[in-house]
């Protein structure tokens, strides 16, 4: 009787899962791994960003998206580069200027407007569209997509741990790499994780399943320079920031869960970390999210986070599955993202959008050049 029961209790655990496995069994062998030379992983999203312009990009429309006062404006004249004086984020302009002067001398003659703010800036209604670069959108947005200034400076501050943001990407790797090294996969404790603060209400479920079910998940709300009250951390105190290098220390399955107005910057972070990504929602992207797969490199959870409970009762239970996709998510952003496929990004995506002009442009003589300073660690 008992080996009857048995065996119709391991019949029922297995076709529990059974639908999530062949999701993911499916979704590897539809996989084909790009090939990172020239960094053709990425070009795909760059030639959809500037099929709307079909080589029409007139001095008047540029013009014009000049004055609109979206972005800040640039000119490379003569393998130099030139900005209108004011830049709403000098750091973040700082770190765009950075990769352009890596690869300005293989660079012809162009102008473009680039918006370093948080949120996109040309809505798919706008006619004619604009050319604006903007390091993240949705598909409700025609802006062009550039690798964030945060690869190199200018990220958001993480008070106290990142007082000036996250810091190089080369260097973080590296810190990340070495940390995580030390934590392998079973010393981990196995339930989620996250800390960030309440910049959407979206974010609840995830801290209310917390306090419901702390054996699942750890996720607190953390203090932001807008929190005025507990009200603003969901009704407790707000939990103290950790650093990214201790992500790894702690828990073996780690959110990622994007802002109300634009990607998130940490998520090449935590493939980092050793430990398996859960990224909640598809909505936001950044110029490489498209060759990461889900089920392939991370675990994905719908916007609403109504699935979480059952995904991370999956991989508690499939953890020789979940471990195989934390290592394809991690190899991946060690093998394609990094800073040289930054920087190639950077030089074909210029490139591309200097064959656009119609026009050849001329130098403003009230622009600042912008030359190679020292460079600097935030970390």
């Amino acid at each position: 009787m008992n080996i009857v029961s048995d065996a119709v209790c391991y019949c029922l655990v297995g076709q529990q899962w059974k639908e999530i496995r062949d999701t993911i069994s499916n979704a590897v062998k539809g996989h084909t791994p790009c090939n990172p030379v020239n960094c053709s992983c990425h070009l795909r999203v760059l030639q959809d960003d500037l099929r709307p312009f079909r080589g029409r990009l007139s001095e008047d429309v540029m013009a014009a998206t000049v004055q609109r006062g979206v972005g800040t404006h640039y000119q490379i004249i003569g393998h130099k580069l030139y900005r209108e004086h004011n830049c709403m984020f000098p750091a973040r302009c700082s770190g765009v200027e950075h990769f352009i002067l890596e690869v300005i001398d293989r660079l012809p003659d162009l102008e473009m407007v680039v918006n370093v703010r948080d949120y996109p800036q040309v809505p798919s209604w706008v006619q004619p569209t604009l050319p604006v670069f903007s390091f993240s959108k949705t598909a409700d947005y025609q802006d062009i997509m550039y690798p964030a200034w945060t690869f190199w400076e200018g990220g958001p501050a993480v008070w106290p741990i990142y007082p000036t943001g996250l810091g190089r990407w080369d260097l973080m790797r590296d810190d990340l790499k070495k940390s995580a090294a030390q934590w392998p996969w079973k010393k981990k404790e196995f339930k989620g994780f996250f800390r960030g603060s309440r910049t959407s209400p979206e974010r609840d479920p995830l801290i209310l399943l917390s306090r419901e079910a702390p054996e699942l998940v750890d996720a607190e709300y953390t203090k932001n320079q807008a929190w005025k009250s507990e009200k603003d951390t969901l009704g407790r105190p707000p939990a103290k920031e950790i650093p990214l290098v201790d992500h790894y220390k702690i828990y073996i399955y780690i959110f990622n869960m994007a802002a109300r107005v634009a990607a998130s910057f940490r998520l090449k972070h935590l493939f980092l970390c050793g430990s398996l990504v859960f990224h909640v929602g598809d909505e936001w992207q950044e110029f490489f999210y498209p060759q990461l797969q889900p089920w392939v490199h991370y675990i994905p959870v719908k916007q609403d986070l109504s699935d979480v409970r059952e995904l991370l009762q999956f991989v508690q239970e499939n953890d020789a599955i979940a471990q195989e996709i934390a290592t394809r998510g991690k190899e991946f952003i060690l093998n394609r993202l990094r800073m040289q496929d930054v920087s190639c990004y950077w030089e074909r995506l210029l490139t591309e959008f200097s064959r656009l002009l119609t026009y050849k442009p001329r130098r403003k003589d009230n622009y600042n050049q912008i030359v190679h300073r020292p460079g600097r660690t935030e970390l």
